[in-house]
């Protein structure tokens, strides 16, 4: 039976052991047993009860203090009349930013995080949790298919088991007619060495891997031949497969498929992502954890306890060749920690739900149960954060994930680029109906918590223009226009002395006092200077912010074309403009 049943999968929950003990029947365990809490632990059960309102009201009321204390110094200065309203919304949303940081970094100090439980499959995956490790990515060239079929095989040797595969979910690049003479080579060699791959690992013992590949369609709204919903469209077709056996949505199939209709969950990764040795067992014995399941709750529309995604935390790779400076200052220590240490994250540890960024492992039932049908086509780019809030997302941040981080400035503002045009493109989901297949409005299912975190990306788009208007509006009409930059410079500056601040405070148990030092000493050196290059970089910041907010508005209310425009991760590092 699928344990995305609502009534399975509370029975499921509550025959368990770990419900009572660290999970939502912990409460009438104490109760059963009058055990006498501490103070410290009443008042944070008592928060947890409350944490959404806790958290939003505390970011609310910082918020208002902050604005007002800077309101009140422009009072003083005898501003004019008409520039005291756009000086109070750039101010509000400005110290909104400093509340939130201020706010997630206190919300550390009372949770602590928490590593989600786990079945031990250290032994193998059993069959009835067989998984899918699928690569959605884009056919370009014969040297992007040889190194597709390299890093699916290094995937496969970190990760051998005997009911664990393997497959690429393939489009072709967009083109204006439907075929191009160079398709039939790639998909040549992309089948050949699936079938290489199988013929040298499967040793008779049913295919390993697998090629899932699309053809273009015609997209009559952006005039152009594509993969039909490019992503999102690549893992429904696939869950329509594995669920269904519905093959409609695939011109090429490579490998025998009859084993897929027993698959349970699937990790999906980018193609860049890499998968760490073991890293698929500790997937699925999470989501295969009885507390961890999904339950689906009809009435919501959504997954309302257990797990129906699990995102892992994502570290950057140790870089091939000589990294650029860019990337090192971004990368940090590459490499390093998550299996040892767990990490802090405030959405899981305050309210015990992730947010999804496109790699992780899903259960296909409880993914399809939430997501199928909910969605209108040529709509949602940025489809991850809403499958996480449909399906639940969990954040399983001591089995790590790596990839390389951008090298290029350039190439890091492309993708940030299409992240505020997805953003703004479900900025809808906010509303009390939401875009539907079909035309039609829907009543919106997400909870109020998914609701913040869509909320909070726009906030945080918006933030480099108006920082950058607030300095333009205070060198032109403040008498004090050094009180107005060291405002902004706060604003900047304070969140990562606030996370250095608490970064010395957490010690490990099993680091040395110097180790420790020098460990806070060179984070702090880094975010210090990813502050400052924010510094030198807000002025472009905001305008490509700026500009793919509008371009993405016009978009939506006008033109109603290109709102899948989309260039794959590999192209990010090639030359063109943000706005391409």
């Amino acid at each position: 039976r699928s344990t995305a049943d609502a009534g399975a999968g509370d029975n499921d929950r509550e025959a368990h052991v770990g419900y009572y003990l660290i999970d939502r029947g912990r409460c009438d365990l104490e109760e059963a047993v009058r055990a006498r809490l501490a103070p410290i632990t009443a008042l944070r059960r008592w928060a947890s009860g409350s944490a959404l309102l806790l958290y939003t009201g505390g970011i609310a009321l910082l918020t208002l203090v902050l604005a007002a204390g800077l309101l009140a110094r422009a009072r003083e200065e005898s501003l004019p009349v008409w520039a005291l309203v756009p000086l109070a919304v750039l101010v509000t949303l400005a110290t909104g930013q400093l509340a939130v940081a201020l706010v997630n970094w206190l919300m550390p100090l009372l949770a602590a995080p928490q590593r989600l439980p786990r079945m031990d499959y250290s032994e193998g995956i059993p069959a009835e949790s067989r998984t899918l490790v699928v690569v959605p990515t884009l056919l370009t060239s014969p040297g992007n298919v040889e190194e597709l079929l390299e890093t699916l095989e290094v995937r496969f040797l970190a990760n051998r088991d005997a009911h664990l595969h393997f497959g690429l979910l393939t489009d072709l690049s967009d083109a204006p007619e439907e075929t191009l003479p160079r398709d039939a080579s790639l998909l040549a060699a992309a089948q050949k060495g699936i079938e290489s791959l199988n013929a040298r690992y499967a040793n008779g013992g049913g295919d390993i891997f697998f090629l899932f590949h699309r053809p273009r369609l015609w997209n009559p709204h952006d005039r152009i031949w594509m993969g039909y919903e490019r992503k999102r469209g690549k893992l429904a077709h696939l869950n329509a497969l594995l669920r269904d056996g519905d093959c409609s949505g695939f011109s090429l199939l490579v490998g025998t498929t009859v084993v897929l209709s027993r698959v349970r969950y699937v990790i999906t990764l980018d193609t860049d992502t890499q998968l760490p040795r073991d890293a698929a067992r500790a997937f699925v014995g999470t989501l295969a954890h009885p507390l961890n399941r999904a339950v689906y709750d009809p009435a919501r529309g959504r997954v309302v306890a257990g797990y129906g995604i699990l995102q892992p935390g994502v570290s950057a790779s140790l870089p091939l060749g000589q990294p650029s400076r860019y990337g090192r200052l971004h990368a940090g220590d590459p490499g390093i920690d998550p299996y040892t240490r767990t990490v802090s994250d405030i959405y899981q540890d305050v309210f015990r739900e992730g947010s999804f960024i496109g790699k992780g492992i899903y259960d296909v039932a409880a993914f399809e149960q939430a997501l199928k049908g909910r969605f209108p086509e040529n709509r949602v780019l940025s489809h991850d954060l809403l499958e996480g809030c449909y399906a639940r997302s969990g954040l399983l941040s001591d089995v790590p994930l790596y990839e390389e981080y951008p090298s290029r400035y350039g190439a890091d503002v492309n993708r940030r680029y299409r992240w505020i045009r997805g953003d703004w493109q479900i900025a809808a989901w906010l509303l009390p109906r939401v875009p539907g297949p079909n035309e039609t409005r829907l009543p919106n299912p997400l909870s109020p918590l998914s609701r913040w975190k869509l909320f909070d990306n726009l906030r945080r788009s918006l933030v480099p223009a108006v920082l950058v208007a607030l300095l333009l509006l205070a060198w032109a009409l403040s008498s004090h226009p050094a009180f107005w930059t060291l405002a902004v410079l706060g604003v900047v500056m304070i969140p990562p002395l606030l996370a250095t601040l608490l970064d010395l405070l957490r010690k490990p148990d099993d680091m040395g006092l110097g180790q420790h030092l020098a460990a806070t000493g060179q984070g702090a050196s880094q975010r210090l200077a990813l502050a400052g290059m924010g510094l030198a970089t807000l002025p472009h910041e905001a305008w490509y912010g700026f500009d793919a907010i509008l371009r993405t508005l016009g978009r939506l209310l006008v033109t109603h074309r290109r709102l899948l425009e989309w260039n794959a991760s590999g192209d990010q590092e090639g030359p063109q403009a943000a706005a391409a």
